[in-house]
């Protein structure tokens, strides 16, 4: 039997409230159906006694608060999955945005997932290459793995970002592997930006896009990356693909966060974000993850902007606590013209040791790692004391630490936009450079390695 409600009791912005409404449940998905006969979907965000508040998706212009009906379905939002997705764009609630049908689903699935059980979990090995040096030598991407970015406002993630889904591959390119891409409250030519990057360089018929632009409603961006999360746990799980998530960008998620808990009259904690930001930003990156018996992983690489480049900045404070490491842009290398301006010092991944070196990647890559690590460091001790003194007096082995840092940032850690290193040219690389320092230097490296791949003087 159908039971339908008429008229609504309050409505305020994208939310609306009913009285008398009994037997509905928290995120269940609710039909609303105009006076004209045009349907709009909400989902119920608060229950209070026989009171029942909705976020409505579409927005609430145009509604007449007594001449509406609504229909509670039953079930919470679902998104329709099959293999067909992939090469897809959606909007950020699943509704098709490239012109073609609804998908064919073999499957529903709830979007709001489930977390993997711990004892399921299987550990993280092996690594997604990005073709990037400064992130596949210090701070590489293992699969399971959830390794967020952390940007400014105006710096060139998106490039990064685009530039990552073009180039991305496991280590045997055998396997099956796809990108999920989000992206929240960007603007249209940023929208543009990446839908023609990936037409054009080929890359779409491995990704499936989730646009959420800044003029649609904020439901919709909280719905976003739980829909990407949810279509890439099915092309991992149910399909064993190795999947690459991208979110970005996660600043632009919690801000609609923080609308949508003031919108209910909520309590605010830190700069007004609510209380519960923590576990929201949790039940989203602990979806990353491999699982015992299954052949696929998801990955996740969330992108978000620190608020006036402050990483202490409630949002990548709260993402650092629950991910595995991160990688961070430099607005100093950005406005040196340093692209992409991955700053390897603050940069970290976590996992990296358990999915790098001899039969993972190459031998010498934990070696070389650590050592690029410490002469960086060793940089940015010179530099330091070249500003009090000034460079001309600095010592021998300073004034080499200066032009290794130079040579570092302006070979290594600056790439082509198009340019795609492989795993070999980036040690390699990493090698030539650390053999301008006098071997002696390089005590983070052991004999066998040096004796091996080090190409300076002895």
């Amino acid at each position: 039997m159908r039971i339908e409600y008429t008229g609504l009791s309050e409505m305020q912005g994208s939310i609306v409230a009913l009285e008398g409404v009994t037997g509905v449940s928290y995120d269940e998905l609710a039909e609303i159906t105009l006076d004209g006969g045009e349907r709009r979907y909400g989902r119920v965000i608060k229950i209070d006694g026989e009171k029942v508040v909705l976020q409505v998706f579409e927005g609430t212009v145009g509604l007449d608060m007594e001449h509406v009906n609504t229909h509670f379905t039953g079930r919470p939002i679902t998104l329709p999955l099959s293999k067909e997705i992939l090469g897809r764009i959606f909007d950020g609630s699943g509704k098709p945005l490239d012109g073609l049908r609804e998908v064919f689903p073999d499957e529903r699935r709830d979007i709001n997932g489930s977390a993997i059980n711990p004892v399921s979990r299987k550990y993280p090995r092996s690594c997604i290459l990005t073709g990037i040096s400064s992130i596949d030598a210090t701070s590489t991407l293992i699969r399971g793995q959830k390794l967020p970015i952390f940007s400014g406002a105006g710096m060139s993630h998106n490039e990064l970002a685009a530039q990552i889904v073009r180039q991305a591959q496991t280590m045997d390119q055998s396997e099956e592997f796809a990108i999920v891409f989000c992206a929240m409250g960007v603007k249209n030519d940023t929208a543009e930006f990446f839908k023609k990057d990936f037409q054009e360089s080929g890359a779409l018929g491995r990704v499936v896009m989730y646009l959420n632009m800044a003029s649609d409603p904020i439901i919709e961006r909280i719905l976003a990356p739980r829909c990407a999360l949810t279509a890439a746990e099915y092309l991992a799980f149910y399909h064993g693909y190795h999947v690459l998530v991208i979110l970005t960008d996660m600043s632009s998620y919690c801000e609609a966060l923080r609308e949508f808990s003031s919108s209910k009259g909520e309590i605010p904690s830190r700069k007004g974000f609510p209380s519960y930001m923590y576990s929201d930003l949790a039940s989203l990156y602990e979806r990353a993850g491999m699982i015992y018996g299954e052949k696929g992983s998801v990955t996740q690489v969330p992108i978000l902007t620190m608020p006036n480049d402050d990483i202490s900045h409630p949002i990548p404070d709260l993402t650092g606590y629950i991910t595995e490491g991160q990688i961070v842009l430099s607005r100093d290398l950005e406005q040196k013209g340093i692209y992409p301006p991955v700053a390897i010092l603050p940069s970290l991944s976590r996992l990296m040791k358990d999915g790098t070196g001899e039969g993972y990647t190459r031998e010498d890559h934990a070696d070389l790692s650590n050592q690029l690590f410490a002469s960086y460091s060793a940089v940015t001790d010179a530099r330091s004391l070249a500003s009090v003194i000034g460079e001309d007096e600095l010592s021998e082995i300073d004034k080499l630490y200066v032009e290794f840092g130079k040579r570092l940032e302006a070979e290594f850690i600056t790439q082509g936009i198009r340019e795609n290193r492989t795993l070999e040219q980036t040690l390699d690389l990493g090698w030539k450079l650390l053999s301008m320092l006098p071997r002696a230097e390089l005590g983070r490296v052991s004999d066998k390695m040096l004796d091996k791949y080090y190409q300076g003087s002895k």
